[in-house]
């Protein structure tokens, strides 16, 4: 038999025992697998994926988008083509947006239950999508950082302030700075005018001379490299006095790159209306009062007529001293300073800072996000700070709600009527008057003069009782009295959770009718104090409490 296979390859030589090796048909062949498998494996998935859909369309239901997203998107437009066209003030804007911002998320989620009940009456189950979350989630966050910088602006004010980073620097860039002072606009106006004084950029200060002629002096200030380029800037400063019958209108159009200092000296009879945009406001002696609004301080002495005041942001500070006529402000403030008022006093607004009142000859109204206050008459004082509340010296009702501050009210010559939270109440009057004060977590202690006639009820809840006067024995957590000083002509009620009620004895005082003496005139304030770096306490405030003898020693219950 012969050894030579059958198919010889050419050349007669046998052919290999085993195949010829390849590496880069080997490669390939692998390649061509693992394409295979992992198409094989996304086949597997999206079948799985189809029918976990399917499954879950079945039990759930499809998913029916959401009307929340797109009102939210809608909404946050809106707002924003009014703040970029000024319709809306920015400042005030995130002011409120700061502290308002969790009703977004009240809103959404009374959307969506709106939408869950509505869902509820649909033969087939439905999902609602979720896609509108993120936008919640940034929309929060602007609200925390708007609420933070709230609470961070009057630092960051103070630190300007001290270190002259003011508005002027930062707009002028570190240009140099050049000055001009115009010729003296003068012209003959009728004495009772309507004079409109428009100053965007710069200090405005208002006094009233003897004649029927107004005068304005103007001092410019330009920031720019070159002198024809502060010229321009002039020329666009440049004040403009127009006289329309009784109407007068003192306007600037102002410039970015500098400001216009304006000196006006007007009729004593005239009305004034000052709107400054950026500076500050210095009236006197004027005899028809004054509209203000202000982007600066305002510092306003010695005048007759109502004086009005809005103030758009909270870091400025406002004064005000012998006013014959009634004083009405609103807007944020950083601190207030009011004496020798004769009229009505109203306030509207946040007080960042401090706020001291005395001599009013009115009824005061205060009213901002913690503290509601009212009192008939101030012929004493009044200082309202973060932490304390304190009226020294007030005749007729006073009218207390508040939070977080510790009230002192001594020698009132009316009712009173307290309530606190997160804080002490101390009330002193000065003679037989009602008094109500309720405290939802805090001590509350009254003092009553020897010509007091009362019936006390007291209450505490995790307190005790203490008195001057005998009273029954109490036990248990809940403790309440009820006993009379005097005839008992009137009702004083104390309520204290967590805390202690104390009732003492206090010293006599003068009868009501010597407040109604009229008070000197006092010098007006040149020199406001400096509230925006606060120097003094609350126990270098005046007080005209009178010496006070040691009461005996209490009874505790």
């Amino acid at each position: 038999m012969s050894s030579v296979p059958p198919t010889t390859p050419p050349g007669g030589a046998p052919p290999p025992p085993f195949p010829p090796y390849d590496p880069k048909a080997y490669r390939e062949q692998q390649k061509a697998a693992w394409r295979a498998q992992r198409a094989a494996w996304k086949a597997q998935r999206h079948t799985q994926a189809q029918a976990w859909k399917a499954n879950c369309a079945n039990i759930y239901g499809p998913r029916v988008p959401s009307v929340v997203g797109p009102i939210i998107l809608i909404a946050t437009g809106v707002v924003a083509l009014l703040l970029l066209t000024g319709y809306i003030n920015q400042g005030a804007f995130w002011n409120w947006y700061g502290r308002f911002w969790p009703l977004l998320l009240i809103g959404a989620g009374l959307a969506l239950l709106a939408e869950w009940a509505l869902d509820l009456h649909r033969k087939a189950p439905v999902r609602r999508g979720g896609s509108f979350v993120g936008i919640i989630l940034v929309l929060a966050l602007l609200g925390v950082y708007a609420a933070e910088w709230n609470h961070a602006k009057p630092w960051f004010t103070k630190q300007g302030v001290e270190f002259g980073l003011n508005d002027d620097f930062f707009n002028a860039l570190g240009l140099p700075e050049h000055g001009f002072d115009l010729p003296a606009l003068s012209q003959q106006i009728p004495a009772n005018a309507a004079i409109e004084i428009q100053n965007p950029r710069g200090d405005v200060s208002v006094t009233a001379g003897d004649g029927s002629t107004i005068e304005v002096l103007a001092h410019e200030v330009a920031y720019a490299g070159s002198d024809a380029e502060a010229r321009k800037i002039f020329d666009a400063e440049t004040p403009r006095l127009t006289v329309n019958g009784s109407a007068v209108l003192v306007r600037s159009e102002s410039n970015s790159s500098g400001r216009l200092n304006l000196a006006v000296t007007v009729p004593r009879g005239a009305k004034v209306t000052v709107e400054s945009g950026k500076g500050n406001l210095t009236a006197t002696d004027l005899g028809a009062g004054i509209s203000v609004i202000a982007g600066g301080d305002v510092h306003l002495s010695t005048m007759s007529g109502p004086v009005q005041a809005h103030f758009a942001s909270g870091d400025h500070d406002f004064s005000a001293h012998d006013i014959q006529g009634s004083l009405s402000v609103d807007g944020d403030l950083n601190s207030l300073n009011f004496s020798a008022i004769k009229g009505p006093v109203t306030q509207n607004g946040e007080i960042l800072g401090d706020a001291h009142l005395e001599a009013i000859s009115g009824p005061v109204h205060l009213h901002t996000s913690v503290t509601s206050l009212d009192v008939a008459e101030l012929p004493g004082d009044l200082t309202l700070s973060s932490d304390e509340l304190r009226v020294n010296q007030a005749k007729g009702l006073v009218r207390v709600a508040t939070r977080s501050k510790d009230i002192d009210l001594n020698q009132i010559y009316g009712d009173c009527a307290v309530e606190d939270r997160d804080g002490d109440i101390s009330i002193e009057p000065a003679g037989a008057y009602a008094v109500e004060a309720k405290n939802s977590k805090g001590d509350v202690e009254l003092t009553l003069p020897p010509n007091a006639s009362a019936t006390v009820n007291a209450r505490t809840h995790n307190g005790d009782i203490v008195s001057d006067y005998a009273i029954q024995p109490t036990q248990g957590e809940d403790k309440s009295v009820t006993f009379r000083v005097g005839s008992g002509s009137f009702l004083i009620a104390l309520s204290a959770d967590n805390g202690d009620v104390r009732i003492k004895k206090g010293p006599a005082f003068p009868s009501a009718s010597w407040l109604n003496t009229p008070p000197q005139r006092r010098a007006p304030m040149t020199n406001p104090p400096a509230t925006r770096h606060r120097t003094s306490s609350l126990s270098s405030a005046p007080r005209l409490k009178m010496h006070k003898e040691l009461p005996a020693q209490p009874v505790t219950q």
